[in-house]
């Protein structure tokens, strides 16, 4: 069993920064698929960025060049680093992992993803 704790969501205006923590207990996170999605009120949840165990990486087009995922090994977590943030960007930010060995540089659907954080809320104004 794995659990994830998100945290680093907050208030910010269009053009700052927020980076997002996720951390894992319960087992070594390197092994794992870890993602980051998030849903904004009456829309689906979107997938927006993912790392493999091998450290391949994928980017969904709306925040390529801006979000940056990453992790360390040694402190069990994940991090997305969001620039150049605009309103479109606000929504309840969701880490998931996956023991599956998935596939990498594709979106991929929230079902492949077996543990899920609760969320962080990120607000960005105008």
């Amino acid at each position: 069993q794995v659990q994830l704790v998100e945290s680093g969501g907050g208030l910010v205006q269009a053009g700052g920064s927020l980076r997002l923590s996720c951390a894992a207990s319960g087992r070594t996170f390197s092994n794992y698929y870890t993602g980051w999605f998030r849903q904004a009120p009456g829309k689906e949840r979107e997938f927006v960025a993912g790392i493999s165990w091998s450290d391949s990486i994928y980017n969904a087009d709306s925040v390529k060049g801006r979000f940056i995922i990453s992790r360390d090994n040694a402190k069990n977590t994940v991090y997305l680093q969001m620039n150049r943030l605009k309103p479109e960007d606000t929504a309840v930010y969701y880490c998931a992992a996956s023991w599956a060995r998935l596939r990498v540089g594709v979106p991929l659907p929230s079902s492949d993803f077996h543990y899920w954080g609760q969320g962080t809320q990120v607000t960005v104004s105008p």
